[in-house]
């Protein structure tokens, strides 16, 4: 599918997730991106009207940069479908699972990748008790960008959770380490990136300027970097993934290898100023408007 036969591109953005602002961001900077790609296009903030939307507006793709619950967890993906307009990034069951944090781990287990233990328990029994030995993360099973994380940490309480958490969340055992992340675009992994912060690697040292420093490449040793390559890319096939996927990792450098753990897996890695997949595209020649080129020329249905 060339710019030509695809002319006229619908970027599906906002929404109702608590990723909204987040995904108005990565809208706008796709949008301006595939404009100067040559394409129509047309920026829709996704809301309960969108099918009728898409109907009147008969977009060639449907480039989709939604985040969490509605635009990433395959829902919008199967309005898409039933619609028949090919779109973006990968289709209703690969995003359906890996928007699921604990049957992301059972797809990971299933093809040999290392995760850490976790549970799935309501929200009374986590600020009950300690559900597992200090330290430890609970954390939204269904959300991304780090919304809702707690870390609670040795000889600390129970956690208190804020109302807006859900009735049942994950809990994780702590992985101590780097924060890594790797970006996969079609076949290929794009290249390690390690995230520096100055404490957790929460929703504001994602998006805010200056929140956190991307080293690229990682400056770990080849073996380990190989290995994070390979990981992701096996978590990208494993799960069904289509188009451009990127997977977050920690690595506890004192164990080597056996240090590497494998946190999730993001379907549609943000596309913001301060986003890693850009980043890594762009240390390998690929422009923000070639990147997003490439994306919507992978559209399809049937994903």
């Amino acid at each position: 599918m060339s710019s030509r036969t695809a002319a006229r591109v619908a970027v599906l953005m906002g929404g109702p997730s608590a990723e909204r602002t987040v995904s108005l961001s990565s809208g706008r900077e796709c949008a301006a991106a595939l404009r100067v790609a040559g394409y129509e296009v047309h920026e829709i903030d996704a809301g309960p009207d969108l099918s009728d939307r898409l109907r009147a507006l008969a977009p060639d793709v449907a480039f989709n940069a939604l985040h969490g619950r509605w635009g990433e967890d395959g829902c919008v993906q199967g309005i898409l479908e039933w619609l028949r307009i090919p779109y973006t990034h990968s289709g209703v069951l690969a995003s359906a699972l890996a928007m699921d944090k604990q049957r992301t781990k059972d797809v990971y287990r299933a093809a040999r990748l290392p995760v850490v233990d976790s549970v799935i328990v309501s929200r009374d029994a986590v600020e009950h008790g300690h559900v597992l030995p200090p330290p430890y993360v609970v954390k939204p099973n269904n959300e991304g960008s780090s919304v809702g994380v707690y870390i609670v940490q040795p000889g600390s309480n129970a956690p208190r959770l804020a109302p807006t958490m859900p009735a049942m969340v994950m809990v994780e055992a702590y992985a101590p380490g780097r924060e890594m992340s790797v970006s996969v675009m079609g076949d290929r992994a794009l290249g390690v990136t390690d995230i520096l912060t100055d404490g957790w690697y929460d929703f504001d040292a994602k998006y805010k300027p200056g929140g956190s420093r991307h080293q690229l490449p990682a400056n770990i040793p080849t073996q380990i970097e190989a290995a994070c390559l390979d990981y992701a890319l096996r978590a990208h096939v494993a799960l069904g993934c289509r188009g451009l996927s990127r997977t977050d990792i920690r690595w506890d450098e004192a164990r080597g290898l056996d240090g590497l753990i494998l946190l999730e897996t993001n379907t549609q890695p943000g596309m913001t100023p301060t986003s890693l997949s850009p980043e890594q595209a762009a240390h390998l020649g690929i422009t923000f408007p070639d990147l997003c080129d490439w994306i919507v020329k992978d559209a399809s249905c049937d994903r």
